[in-house]
């Protein structure tokens, strides 16, 4: 008999404990300064801690004497930083979770100060080392139980930095075929989020494994968006070795620590609510590969093709943020491209919902153009056809980065080729979800790499999508269309009813009558096609509640569509969407 501890929690913790050299390219080797550090294992019970606090605070007060110089001149400025901390998971029943989790965000990415300097003025405080990983220290605990001993809740796994909880892990294991990831995301989200949420306000994202599958969430992110975390080419779940893979690259200190401080969001949706929005894992590799690139400084370009509804929207939004604030990038500009002819796009709508600071749109060509010669140093949001008006060169600076929304459209008109032109030496990086035929030279050309294995940086292919639970599939039933032709009984009427025109006559009278559109819009046919529309409607649409849409042909075709139909059901039961041009000429308007 087996039980949590000694099998898939404790494959966990060793997962953890490993190393994390595993993938490491060249600048994430660089990010740990001369050591790099991984989790060391701590026993719960021996983390200098009472049950009812959600900081180790004698962790918190060395990193904050160790990381700062104002504090380390005078260390009990250190217990001010932690008064201050203390006050934000108490906070959480007024503001709410999500917003408490965005304060305390703020001051774990370094953007809070206090009035520290020699003449009190305000210094920010650092809780984590961004730049050197290794003057930070990692450690992962389990069986952590908050808020009291007797009758608290029992947390799995813990993964503190500095002594702060920044991932929190729940570990079922499979006794019985229907427990899943799900049980221990389920723990999480209704249970522990509800009852203590405290826990939850230094959280950067929580997991739930089961031993076959790993998913994360951020706080409050409902269940069934739960993403899985792949690297690479091999994308293969159901195996302990499968989820071990995903541990080691996700869990990695560098990559918690990037997706903190670059690939997380706070937005208001819809409903006015804030909600906090974390990356999935195409959207990290695509942004980090753009922002590898243009650290690097070759190649000027990338084209990435991931299909739609998997996030390109938030894939840009997340690398200009992190391309802007890049300390090797001297503060550069980050231009976002769109397809339309204005800027109410998606993509805008992202922005603005997520408060991305220091952005503007050039809604005009003038504007385009006295921007980029003012050497704007911001995120511009402008249309691919404004550089259609563009003429000869409007920047040279190398340090632009610009984003291309829809980029197999950019060949329309050659707009790449003007692009380029116009930012000689800026870094184009074109985004579609519409896989590219190669036939496409212009696509290729303006964004695809010759260092690119088959022209794209980055794909995210439908099936992956559909995998992921990123794109719904789309379910239909098809209809079989009974439209049987007798050529011969139709040559024969026809010779018989032409039989006293010439033969240029009756070839021209052929031409002119034999077109689909008559077939379509014979009566039998467009009532056949109306009792089975509205007998399929009856029966399989309604009960549930949902309404039908009918596509036809054309406007004649709908007309006659919509008098079927109301002979059938009656008028109100329908009503005509139609484009019409408004004149006397126009029979429909």
């Amino acid at each position: 008999m087996f039980n949590e501890e000694n099998t898939v929690e404790q494959m966990v913790l060793d997962t953890l404990c490993g190393g994390v050299t595993s993938n490491m390219v060249a600048e994430e080797l660089a990010s740990y300064g001369g050591e790099i550090k991984g989790w060391r294992f701590v026993a719960s019970e021996e983390l200098p801690r009472q049950h009812s606090d959600v900081l180790v605070e004698s962790m918190v007060r060395d990193a904050l004497i160790r990381l700062n110089p104002e504090i380390k001149a005078q260390p009990d400025r250190a217990d001010e930083v932690l008064y201050r901390l203390r006050t934000i998971p108490l906070s959480v029943q007024s503001e709410g979770l999500v917003r408490a989790n965005e304060l305390f965000a703020e001051w774990l990415r370094g953007e809070k100060s206090m009035p520290f300097g020699e003449r009190g003025e305000h210094t920010p405080v650092r809780l984590i080392d961004f730049e050197n990983l290794s003057n930070n220290d990692y450690v992962v605990t389990n069986q952590w139980v908050y808020p009291v001993k007797e009758g608290g809740r029992r947390f799995d796994i813990i993964m503190l930095v500095n002594g702060i909880p920044l991932v929190v892990g729940e570990a079922k294991t499979p006794v019985r075929p229907a427990v899943t990831w799900v049980d221990g995301a389920s723990d999480i989200h209704n249970g522990y989020e509800q009852s203590v949420p405290q826990m939850f306000v230094p959280n950067v994202l929580s997991f739930a494994t089961e031993g076959k599958c790993y998913r994360y969430g951020s706080v409050r992110m409902p269940i069934d968006i739960w993403g899985p975390w792949h690297e690479g080419e091999n994308k293969a779940e159901g195996t302990l070795a499968d989820v071990q893979r995903s541990i080691r690259s996700m869990l990695r200190p560098h990559v918690v620590l990037d997706i903190l401080q670059n690939f997380t969001l706070f937005a208001t949706d819809k409903k006015h609510r804030r909600i906090k929005i974390i990356c999935r894992y195409q959207q990290y590799e695509g942004a980090n590969l753009m922002v590898a690139r243009v650290v690097k400084g070759y190649p000027k370009k990338g084209l990435i093709w991931h299909f739609q509804g998997s996030g390109k929207s938030l894939l840009m939004v997340f690398a200009a943020q992190k391309l802007r604030m890049h300390r090797k990038l001297g503060n550069p500009t980050v231009m976002i491209v769109v397809d339309r002819i204005d800027l109410d796009t998606q993509i805008t709508a992202t922005f603005n919902a997520a408060d991305i600071p220091n952005m503007i749109g050039a809604a005009t060509r003038q504007e385009l153009q006295s921007l980029l010669a003012a050497d704007t140093r911001k995120i511009i949001i402008t249309t691919i056809h404004k550089f259609g008006e563009a003429d000869g060169r409007l920047n040279e600076r190398s340090n632009i980065i610009v984003m291309v929304d829809e980029a197999h459209r950019t060949q329309e008109g050659d707009l790449g080729r003007k692009m380029r032109d116009a930012l000689p030496n800026a870094f184009l990086f074109g985004l579609t979800g519409t896989p590219i035929n190669k036939r496409d030279r212009n696509t290729f050309w303006a964004f695809g790499a010759d260092e690119d294995e088959q022209g794209y940086m980055s794909r995210y292919s439908f099936q992956d999508s559909i995998r992921d639970k990123a794109t719904l599939p789309l379910h239909f039933e098809a209809v079989d269309v009974k439209l049987h032709i007798n050529k011969d009984a139709i040559d024969e009427a026809y010779s018989q009813m032409t039989d006293e025109l010439s033969e240029l006559d009756r070839d021209d009278l052929a031409k002119r009558a034999a077109k689909m559109a008559v077939l379509i819009k014979a009566p039998a046919r467009v009532n056949a096609i109306c009792q089975h529309i509205v007998k399929h409607f009856q029966e399989k649409v309604e009960p549930n509640g949902f309404k039908a849409q009918v596509v036809t042909f054309d406007r004649e075709c709908c007309v006659l569509y919509k008098k079927a139909m109301d002979e059938l059901v009656g008028p109100e039961a329908s009503a005509i969407v139609m484009h019409t041009q408004g004149g006397k000429s126009d029979e429909y308007a």
